[in-house]
């Protein structure tokens, strides 16, 4: 199937709607279309809360970019954007077990060299030796034109996700049903 970017950016959001906190944006980013926002808590206690064996929190932060062409300066930017606001938004401290950071941008083409630059992009921190957890980033480009994706190492989760939505959603309403 054929996607606009508009229309993927779309279907993304719908799919997303129901386990993340969504924030639409027009003019702050030129280009950031949403965040999505996703936090867990889970923990282990004996009898009572007081008796707390383990706790972990974990977040995710996904930022929609909608880009005409995703240049290599581009791609920087919003990386630098999304990296720096996604540390802002972490909760780090004990019982902090990750964050995931990930752009995800709709484009209609990439040139080669920013395709490059996401497959080379690798950031990942730890906190306190990873005694309070750590943050990955992950990102993927969709080129809507080509219904091609664009992944870094870390983003190949991302790549399955963004197929099962764009590409693979009716097959599975079918063995559903």
């Amino acid at each position: 199937m054929q996607y606009t970017r508009e229309s993927a950016i779309s279907r993304l959001l719908n799919s997303y709607q129901a386990y993340f906190n969504i924030t639409m944006f027009n003019e702050e980013h030129p280009y950031l279309t949403a965040i999505c926002e996703f936090f867990e808590h889970s923990e282990k206690y004996v009898l009572s809360r007081q008796a707390n064996l383990w706790a972990a929190n974990c977040e995710e932060f996904v930022y929609l970019f909608n880009v005409g062409e995703l240049t290599r300066e581009l791609f920087e930017e919003c990386r630098d954007f999304a990296c720096e606001d996604g540390l802002k938004r972490a909760h780090i401290g004990p019982g902090h077990m990750y964050t995931y950071i990930t752009p995800i941008f709709v484009c209609d083409t990439c040139p080669e060299d920013a395709k490059a630059a996401v497959r080379k992009c690798r950031i990942y921190k730890s906190f306190r030796f990873s005694l309070h957890g750590w943050m990955d980033f992950h990102t993927a480009v969709l080129e809507v034109n080509d219904n091609k994706i664009t992944t870094n190492r870390s983003g190949r989760c991302v790549e399955k996700i963004l197929k099962n939505v764009l590409f693979n959603s009716k097959k599975k309403r079918r063995r559903f049903l």
